[in-house]
């Protein structure tokens, strides 16, 4: 596109809210609905299609108590069907409570795949051309904005064109402000895409279009900018991808990707760098894992890890980023491994000593430490936690806060649920505390054990909490006697870090990885601790 012409605006069109909890393993509670909606106020003015009236009493609540929210930025649709067959659509239940939903815009589907109108609808291809019409004429004239989803048009366009460019002409005809052509089986390329959405251009020359694709064939994203540049004015999809089977098309890589790259009007500068927390922010409350490998959001989508590529990027960024990071709120990470050069280590240690310079013996220093540990089966990449006091450690800026003088930990499966019992001797200053605790298994023991032994003397450890752990066998061939890996992940507020132990003995692992979890808590975000910096 020429820099210099106007850029046209692509209106989205989010479906997390609905089609998103069709994914599996994705919930989102009537609470979680609303603070959703009250959260994507702060990405201004979108479409947010928030559930079915009628289908389930979440959805039916959630539309009662939005009408008393000030959402002014955010467009809340109402989602169904057409009226059923033989029926008229005063009498069809399914549209008078999307009437009663309240919700200004409401977008309904029906079939433009004529295998569905006779196999699914099992009806006749004219009854379905009138259940579009009269749904649609009939939610007009009740005062909304109707959306109209063609369902599987893409694959009814292929089997039968005439037939689908019918069900668009319907909806339009009976006053649908806006057709969205659906690639609902997620099986179409982006040729069958492009052919689509011109020739509905062409035989309607409609002002508004939508494109709303499923990722079965994983070009979800790629049929979307197709569409896009086709013409389509709208964009459907879900934060994160989420959705049923393979997902929607990722509104996470879609938004940027159509701002940055396509030189397209869709969000406000200040909303594209809200993107990666608000992906975050999705992906916490449908209580789905995070994909750290997402382009633009993912912790791993600027994350550079070999010698050569660091040393470079830190002489000219566009070496190896198409982009900055900073646009869409992530950040560069430089990742620290035994494939890293001086220009990792260098760019890692000015974090704590920002005067350092590459020259530094510190700098060779940490590098061949870091090297000779992951040669005995550390691996730092998804332990940061740990890398970091390693670095502060060299730099001589980290007195321990605290001294483990003993602990001991054991279990016994008859217990019940909290089968263990961990013991531990800490010394903060001149002071001895020792604490016993119980756990549901030993490391949640020592866990907790440590935690309280510490929490009086150092109050931040209870805003924190361990959100993961995880073991790996490095040499099975030994049998029990194999070094194993043992990463443990921390969370306080929204940061996370993980720090990582190594040993032949399960617990000792355990116990070091938790060791640097509380040391990097206590020397990072423990005010008072700070003055035990050297």
């Amino acid at each position: 596109m020429n820099q210099n012409e106007a850029k046209r605006k692509i209106t989205i069109y989010d479906t997390t809210l609905r089609d998103g909890a069709q994914g599996e393993g994705i919930h989102f509670s009537t609470q979680d609905k609303l603070s959703y909606v009250k959260r994507i106020e702060e990405m201004g003015s979108l479409y947010v299609e928030a559930g079915w009236p009628g289908a389930n009493p979440r959805d039916d609540n959630f539309f009662q108590l939005i009408k008393e929210q000030e959402v002014p930025m955010t467009h809340i649709a109402a989602f169904g069907s057409t009226c059923k067959v033989n029926e008229a659509p005063e009498n069809s239940e399914i549209l008078l409570k999307l009437v009663a939903s309240g919700a200004k815009t409401i977008t309904i589907f029906g079939k433009a795949w004529d295998l569905h109108v006779r196999d699914v609808l099992r009806t006749s291809l004219e009854e379905n051309l009138r259940l579009i019409r009269e749904s649609v004429s009939f939610l007009v004239k009740q005062g909304h904005d109707v959306f109209f989803d063609a369902e599987h048009f893409f694959d009814g366009f292929k089997e039968n064109p005439d037939y689908a460019l019918k069900c668009i002409e319907m909806a339009l005809q009976a006053g649908a402000s806006i057709a969205i052509l659906c690639d609902t089986n997620g099986g179409s390329l982006p040729k069958d895409i492009a052919l689509g959405v011109e020739m509905v251009r062409r035989e309607f020359a409609p002002q508004e279009l939508g494109i709303h694709v499923h990722n079965d064939s994983g070009l979800a994203v790629a049929n979307s900018l197709v569409a896009v540049e086709a013409g389509v004015t709208q964009v459907q999809g879900t934060w994160n991808g989420y959705g049923e089977r393979c997902g929607n098309a990722n509104l996470s890589t879609l938004v940027p990707l159509l701002q940055v790259k396509g030189n397209y009007d869709v969000l406000s500068d200040s909303a594209l760098h809200k993107i990666t927390p608000f992906s975050r922010f999705a992906a916490e409350l449908s209580n789905a894992p995070f994909d750290e490998r997402q382009p633009y959001v993912g912790r791993s989508a600027f994350a550079h890890k070999a010698g050569m590529h660091v040393d470079a990027i830190l002489k000219n960024h566009r070496t190896f980023e198409h982009m900055d990071p900073g646009e869409v709120g992530n950040e560069r990470r430089i990742l620290i491994s035994d494939q890293a050069g001086k220009a990792n280590i260098f760019e890692r240690l000015r974090r704590f000593d920002p005067d350092i310079v590459k020259e530094d013996p510190l700098v060779e220093k940490a590098m061949l430490e870091i090297k000779d540990m992951e040669n005995n089966g550390f691996q730092f990449e998804a332990a940061e936690g740990s890398l970091d006091l390693l670095l502060v450690r060299t730099l001589n800026r980290f007195t321990s806060p605290f001294e483990v003088l003993d602990y001991h930990v054991w279990s016994d499966p008859l217990r019940g649920e909290l089968d263990s019992v961990a013991v531990v001797k800490v010394k903060v200053g001149e002071q001895t505390v020792q604490i016993a605790a119980e756990g549901n298994g030993p490391v949640n023991a020592l866990d907790s054990a440590l935690r309280q032994a510490l929490a009086s003397f150092f109050p931040i450890l209870a805003e924190s909490e361990l959100v993961d752990y995880k073991v790996r066998v490095l040499d099975g061939s030994r049998g029990t006697e194999a070094i194993v890996r043992v990463i443990i992940d921390t969370r306080l507020g929204h940061e996370v870090w993980g720090t990582i132990g190594v040993s032949n003995n399960i617990l000792k692992a355990s116990a070091q990885a938790l060791l640097d979890a509380i040391n990097w808590t206590i020397w990072k975000f423990d005010e008072g601790a700070r003055r035990a910096r050297v």
